[in-house]
């Protein structure tokens, strides 16, 4: 038997003492930016921007509002490639409408301008033919409707 009085009389170490963590706190949170869940900002008027981009007449809406949602999200310090797109789209998109503009008054005017050249040629000067061409139509200048001219 042992003596419990007496200290380690059959010469056995005694028993380490039981470990228990150390009592550490949450590890620190490093922001390196903003989480990977949290939303862009200007990224919904970024795809509004888009979408207006596309369809014809609300180009200069969606060029304000891509041009809006890009400093918002570069303000926050974030990308946003739509927004980019939806200007960029917005620009080409309005410089077609522009040439396509262009081009429509270039040939109404030249239109105009031929049937007026023809009314002259053909029915106000003596020896004219008396028709002009109109509409892909022959038309006697006496039922020629002289205020079509005007307009």
């Amino acid at each position: 038997m042992t003596d419990p009085n007496q200290p380690n009389s059959q010469n056995i170490p005694p028993a380490p003492p039981a470990y228990e963590a150390p009592a550490y706190g949450n590890a620190p949170q490093y922001n390196a930016g903003a989480p990977a869940n949290a939303p862009v900002p200007g990224r919904t008027m970024a795809i509004v921007a888009l979408i207006l981009a596309i369809i014809p007449g609300t180009q200069l809406i969606g060029l304000i509002l891509g041009i809006v949602a890009l400093v918002q999200s570069r303000k926050a310090g974030a990308k946003n490639g739509l927004a980019i797109a939806a200007i960029i789209v917005s620009v080409v998109l309005m410089i077609i409408a522009i040439i396509v503009i262009i081009a429509l008054v270039a040939a109404f005017a030249n239109s105009t301008t031929d049937l007026y050249q023809q009314y002259q040629t053909n029915c106000l000067t003596p020896g004219g033919s008396g028709f002009v061409d109109y509409l892909g139509q022959r038309i006697a200048c006496e039922q020629f409707d002289q205020s079509q001219l005007n307009n």
